[in-house]
Order: structure tokens, then C-alpha cells, then sequence
């Protein structure tokens, strides 16, 4: 028995800040390079939850919440000043995917990586974001 997918056309832009996805990761972005929460979280769901790479047990599982997010900004904005360059968008109506660089400094010391956010929409909003880095957080 065959069957066929239809995972629909994703729409990629170089970079576009007026689309659902550029709007979720340009509030993700001024959340990380200044610690203002609040333009991401006027845009997640009520159930929103978020996943990232940091080398510590009390973040390796799913995240759940607003105040949670709050607390991932603090606690990564104490070690780490960077700023957050987009380079390219991968959208459709459920999911986006955005891959930037992040650089600045980590614990003092010069950082920079590429990574990615695949924000998942619920209409306009966000429901749940997972981060990946490209190269391992050890030095946190």
C-alpha cells in the first residue's frame, strides 16, 4: 500500500521581519540581546513550551511557560551577551525555521556559533519553540 504525504510548499525567505516567522524570532531576538520579554511573550499560546541545549539537568527536559521563559532569559543573559543575526527563514503555516549566528562573549570569552529555532505557530502565535546549536555548549 502506498502512500503520499503532502507536506505542503515552505515559503524561504532570505530574511523577512514581517512574517509570522520573522516576527517571532525578531521578539526572540530582542528578548536575548536586551532581556525585554515582553513583545515574545504577548505572542506565545497559553500552553506554550520551548526546548534548549543547555548543559544542565534542570533545563534538558521540555520547558513550560511564560515565567520559565523569563527565567531562561536571566539566566543566559548573566553568562552571555550576543547579539543574534538571522540569515535565512524556512515557513509555513504551522512551523518556522530560522538559522543565525550568535556572537558576543560567553562567560568573558569570545562566542560565536550558528544555530536554529523551529518556532511551531499556532495561527499567529507560538506555541513551542526547540533550539540546536551548532557547535556544543560546554563552557556555560
Amino acid at each position: 500500500m502506498r502512500m503520499d504525504i503532502d507536506f505542503g510548499k515552505p515559503l524561504t525567505a532570505a530574511w523577512d521581519a514581517n512574517t509570522t516567522c520573522g516576527r517571532a524570532f525578531e521578539a526572540f531576538r530582542t528578548a536575548f540581546e536586551y532581556g525585554e520579554t515582553a513583545d515574545f511573550l504577548a505572542l506565545v499560546t497559553d500552553d506554550f513550551r520551548f526546548s534548549v541545549p543547555l548543559p544542565y539537568d534542570e533545563w534538558k527536559e521540555p520547558q513550560f511557560g511564560r515565567h520559565r521563559f523569563i527565567e531562561l532569559v536571566q539566566f543566559e543573559r548573566e553568562v552571555l551577551q550576543v547579539a543574534l543575526t538571522p540569515q535565512f527563514q524556512l515557513f509555513d503555516s504551522q512551523y518556522g525555521v530560522v538559522v543565525f549566528r550568535a556572537e558576543g562573549l560567553l562567560s568573558n570569552q569570545p562566542y560565536h556559533n550558528v544555530l536554529t529555532v523551529v518556532f511551531e505557530f499556532k495561527g499567529e502565535r507560538i506555541r513551542s519553540f526547540h533550539e540546536f546549536v551548532g557547535m556544543p555548549l560546554k563552557n556555560y
